[in-house]
């Protein structure tokens, strides 16, 4: 993979078919199976843990004040399910 650059899922498609030695065809449907897959199990409230990897969850944001900056007005932003992603060990690991 390219260093000090962003990755696009294009690019993460074709690393993942060349390391697994599958078609970029077959490498889009996992990827895509994958992101499907956490994305089901998050929006049912559960987590998602890949050991080494790092663990997908939803948190809870608050309703909160906050401001329109072009009119300094206050708004309301409403109670919202996040996304968060924790990293694990091994990835930390990885970096350093």
């Amino acid at each position: 993979m390219p260093e000090g650059n962003s990755v696009n899922k294009t690019e993460l498609i074709d690393e993942i078919a060349k390391a697994a030695d599958i078609s970029k065809a077959s490498a889009s449907r996992a990827l895509e199976a994958m992101i499907d897959a956490v994305a089901h199990t998050l929006k049912k409230g559960d987590t998602v843990t890949l050991a080494g990897f790092g663990t997908f969850a939803v948190t809870a944001r608050a309703e909160r004040i906050g401001r329109n900056p072009r009119t300094r007005e206050e708004i309301k932003i409403p109670a919202s399910k996040v996304p968060k992603f924790k990293p694990g060990k091994a990835l930390k690991d990885a970096l350093n």
